[in-house]
């Protein structure tokens, strides 16, 4: 089970550093099937930033539960856990990205 922490966390981790780093917009859902005009409304910089902090921190959830594993015998349910957290992390973050204008330019 931890192979699968480690493998997800690790992909994970790669499309949100690049997501953040490259400015990766198409890969944000909903963003890059948008029409240009609301497209220009927001803050294209800021929201592939947020993003990509967002899926780095959720890697590091699944990734800190698989090598945790590797190191000690952890009990089956944890995996569960791990999944559980990686999920209330993307809820959070996609809760508090879409509340607020948060990415809308000023």
């Amino acid at each position: 089970m931890w192979i699968v922490n480690i493998v997800s966390g690790a992909l994970l981790l790669l499309v949100g550093f690049l997501t953040r780093t490259y400015n990766l917009s198409g890969l944000v859902a909903g963003y890059n099937t948008a029409p240009e005009e609301e497209k220009q409304k927001y803050d294209e910089k800021k929201m592939t930033r947020y993003v990509g902090n967002l899926l780095m921190i959720s890697a590091g959830v699944l990734l800190v539960f698989g090598f945790v594993s590797v190191v000690i015998e952890l009990p089956g349910y944890l995996f569960g856990v791990s999944w559980g957290l990686f999920t209330a992390f993307i809820f959070a973050g996609l809760i508090y990205l879409n509340t607020g204008n948060r990415l809308k330019k000023q």
